[in-house]
């Protein structure tokens, strides 16, 4: 590579500056950069970002140096742009900072103390960095595609990057010095020193021709007025999920921020951040202590947070018309839900239920007051129903997915984590598995073995989306925008249908009333249905493959296409549907009270109903919801409530109301032989039992001379 001549690089840049133009919707000429100094001359803007896009039109060549060596020509470009700065300043600056009064009075007292004949040292010039009250920063090519973290390699140090990732660990913004000024208590003399490292070695004494003369070298002081500060915080970034190949963790890449592009991102949030790689130059000790090695960090130039739509180049593929014809046949939702998982045999409803958590609903507003959109469902059932497999299967499809067990999870690991950054020596936070999973999905496996002190911590997520830290002096809150998948498994090994949900699976109603889908799915013998299972599970482990169907499975990567083509729907509710809404949810509770329903059928039932019909309405891509989602929505929320209602079904005694109320009697006589009917008739009522059937119990069971009634009816005596 020939040796670039940085004078010619000076003149180009300089025309560049003054001369690009481009023009409007009516024909008229914008000089874009030129237009900027007079606003940077005068204080009112306090960086400039260069386009390479402009600078590949103006010079090819001169922007591909620009890419190779970014960090010598951002000194080139703030150079030309100091030079050019005089000629645009046509008034006196109003927003005034103590540096500049120090620097106008240091100028003053030099006119007037300096000898014209003498010659000024030339140590005591002020650095170009003191003088510059501006930044420069570059903005990559829009031909530039982010590169993962892993890929960022030697080959890239020095030049300008563009990666991707998820903010896992902001600091506070602190001043960093740029620029150290020193005063001598002997002389009085100035020194400047310029600081490019995160570490610097003082200045002790004083390099000026008077103390070096007298040979009394006076003691340096630094003058905190007189250096230059600018505003610093590093961030840590980690890579997708979906670029981290099977069987690796996510690499991790530390950013450090300057001046405007601080205070960008929070833990949680999806970056593209295009910078400057380079090492960690380190000096002392703890270069001792690094020995060989060498870290690594991107100095960042632009920051952009991303939404859901941008996070893969693949989903930003529009949807072709004949793949949207080929979605459209046959039964449009059985074969998307089919396509879920195709592999493992049935459970085609809970397919579905997963298919519209992958779609979720449509997030409310009124008042400022937030409505969630994001879908949570739990799975429980019998060990062997394929639970954590689709769990699997959907952390894979889900463009924004972390998988997490109950056990290898702490409540610090689901939330935020405060720990002490090695940098600054100050707490900062790091994001857990849900807020990486902002905007995607959270996949919690074996749900039932997390600690009750853990799952608190879920609570404010499944609800209010958000996580609310007060921990070490850290008051904040981060965005936590992410629907719940969990899997849970009973109590006792197996479900028992005469315990209550939260015997079997001992968890609390304020956490299973927030899962909008409770679905139990059970392991019964069946010999029809065993046959097909063992014939399905073989076949599938003899070919790889699932066995041939009337319904093809899709594509995932056309799936995880039309999700996010989905997603941006924004379907509402017609006034029309309301009342039928209304009546729908009034008779679920109707249903619920005289059924002594196990599970808990509240105002968040209504406000589920309403999110499976969005998310049914953005599956047919429609801007409406129809009478046919929410009758969908309904039906798949009483065939979730079903499977938790079932009874049991084996043959054999089962206990009746008498049976209950004799069991009642029983326990409250204890070892005496005899009982008061009006204990019995309070205790019975209190349990919800009617008098009629009390009495009714009464008189089957002296009939089977169990007992004896005397003859004013108030005292039961057992034989």
């Amino acid at each position: 590579m020939s040796r670039r001549d940085y004078a010619a690089d000076h003149e180009t840049i300089k025309t560049f500056i003054t001369e690009f133009s481009t023009e409007d919707d009516t024909g008229k000429k914008i000089f874009r950069y030129s237009a900027q100094l007079g606003p940077l001359a005068h204080r009112e803007q306090v960086s400039i970002a260069i386009e390479l896009d402009d600078v590949i039109e103006h010079s090819a060549t001169l922007a591909e140096a620009v890419m190779e060596n970014t960090r010598r020509y951002s000194k080139i470009f703030a150079d030309v742009i100091s030079e050019l700065l005089p000629a645009y300043r046509d008034r006196d600056v109003v927003a005034k900072d103590s540096l500049d009064v120090y620097i106008e009075h240091r100028l003053l007292m030099e006119g007037r103390t300096r000898n014209p004949l003498d010659q000024h040292d030339v140590r005591n010039q002020f650095p170009p960095e003191l003088m510059r009250r501006f930044e420069v920063y570059f903005k990559a090519p829009s031909s530039t595609l982010a590169i993962p973290i892993r890929d960022v390699k030697a080959e890239h140090i020095g030049k300008l990057v563009t990666v991707r990732g998820i903010v896992t660990r902001c600091t506070e913004v602190k001043p960093m010095m740029v620029v150290a000024t020193y005063t001598c208590d002997r002389c009085g003399s100035e020194t400047y020193q310029p600081i490019n490292s995160l570490s610097f070695m003082p200045i002790a004494d004083c390099p000026s021709d008077d103390c070096r003369v007298n040979k009394a070298g006076g003691r340096l002081y630094l003058q905190t007025r007189g250096s230059k500060f600018v505003k610093f915080q590093e961030i840590k970034i980690q890579e997708h999920s979906d670029q981290v190949p099977v069987g690796h963790i996510p690499r991790y890449l530390t950013v450090m921020c300057r001046g405007e592009t601080t205070r960008q991102a929070q833990p949680g949030d999806h970056v593209i951040i295009t910078g400057v790689f380079l090492p960690l130059v380190r000096s002392g000790f703890r270069q001792m202590q690094a020995g060989l090695l060498s870290d690594t960090f991107l100095e960042a130039h632009r920051i952009i947070c991303i939404n859901q739509s941008d996070t893969s180049e693949a989903d930003k593929n529009e949807l072709t018309q004949e793949e949207l014809s080929e979605l459209c046949q046959d039964d449009f939702l059985t074969r998307l839900a089919s396509s879920l998982a195709p592999e493992i045999y049935g459970h085609l409803d809970v397919k579905k239920a997963l298919l519209l958590l992958l779609v979720g609903g449509v997030d409310r507003r009124p008042d400022g007051m937030k409505i969630r959109g994001n879908i949570n469902i739990c799975l429980m059932g019998d060990p062997g129903v394929a639970k954590s497999q689709l769990l699997g299967y959907i952390s894979r499809l889900a463009t924004r997915s972390q998988y997490t067990t109950g056990r290898g999870s702490s409540g610090v690991g689901l939330t935020a984590a405060v720990m002490k950054d090695p940098l600054t020596g100050e707490m900062v936070l790091e994001g857990g598995s849900l807020v990486l999973a902002d905007h995607g999905v959270c996949c919690i496996d074996e749900f039932d073995k997390m600690s009750e002190h853990d799952r608190v911590a879920i609570h404010e997520v499944m609800e209010q989306q958000t996580i609310s830290i007060a921990k070490a002096g850290i008051l904040t809150t981060l965005n936590a925008r992410v629907s719940i998948l969990a899997a849970a498994n009973p109590a006792y090994g197996r479900y028992n249908p005469r315990r209550t949900v939260e015997q079997n699976i001992q968890l609390p109603a304020a956490l299973l009333s927030r899962f909008d889908l409770l679905w139990l799915i059970q392991d019964k013998p069946d010999r029809d249905n065993d046959l097909r299972l063992a014939k399905h599970i073989t076949y599938v482990h003899a070919h790889g493959q699932q066995p041939p169907s009337r319904i093809r499975a899709l594509d995932m990567s056309l799936m995880r296409r039309y999700i996010s083509l989905c997603k941006r729907k924004n379907p509402v509710v017609p006034p029309e549907l309301t009342e039928y809404i209304v009546n729908a949810y009034v008779e679920l509770r109707r249903e619920a009270r005289n059924s002594r329903d196990m599970t808990f059928t509240s105002a968040r039932n209504l406000l589920g109903i309403l999110r499976l019909s969005t998310a049914l309405a953005r599956l047919r891509l429609a801007n409406e919801v129809e009478k046919d989602d929410v009758a969908e929505a309904i039906r798949l929320l009483e065939m979730s409530k079903d499977s938790l209602n079932q009874i049991d079904n084996r043959t054999g005694w089962q206990q009746n109301t008498s049976d209950k109320i004799y069991a009642l009697i029983r326990e409250l006589s204890r070892d005496q032989r005899a009982v008061k009917v009006s204990d019995v008739m309070d205790r019975c009522t209190t349990k919800g039992f009617k008098p009629d059937e009390v009495d009714r119990c009464i008189e089957e069971y002296e009939q089977l001379n169990i007992w004896q009634v005397n003859q004013t009816r108030t005292k039961i005596t057992f034989i």
